[in-house]
């Protein structure tokens, strides 16, 4: 759930507050009863958890990874064997 930044027209109460997206917006100030304008925000960056889409989705099928060794990237193939 996102938090909403309000200020009150009247007194220029400044308050956040976290609700649903599907919520109304609040339309009353909490410390003088006056309207509110919800402002607009930046809003928070994208955030992934997890294994990640790109491991499950996107990776490439042929195995090949890629391996940062002192800040220089150099790819790796990975490679199975068989022995008898």
């Amino acid at each position: 759930m996102p938090t909403y930044d309000y200020m009150c027209k009247k007194c220029n109460h400044q308050f956040e507050a976290f609700q649903k997206m599907s919520d109304p917006h609040l339309t009353t100030c909490p410390a003088c009863g006056g309207e509110v304008k919800r402002k607009i925000g930046t809003g928070a960056g994208m955030i992934f958890k997890g294994a990640g889409f790109y491991e499950t989705d996107y990776k490439s099928k042929n195995n090949k990874t890629v391996s940062k060794t002192n800040g220089k990237e150099k790819s790796v193939t990975k490679t199975s064997s068989v022995s008898d």
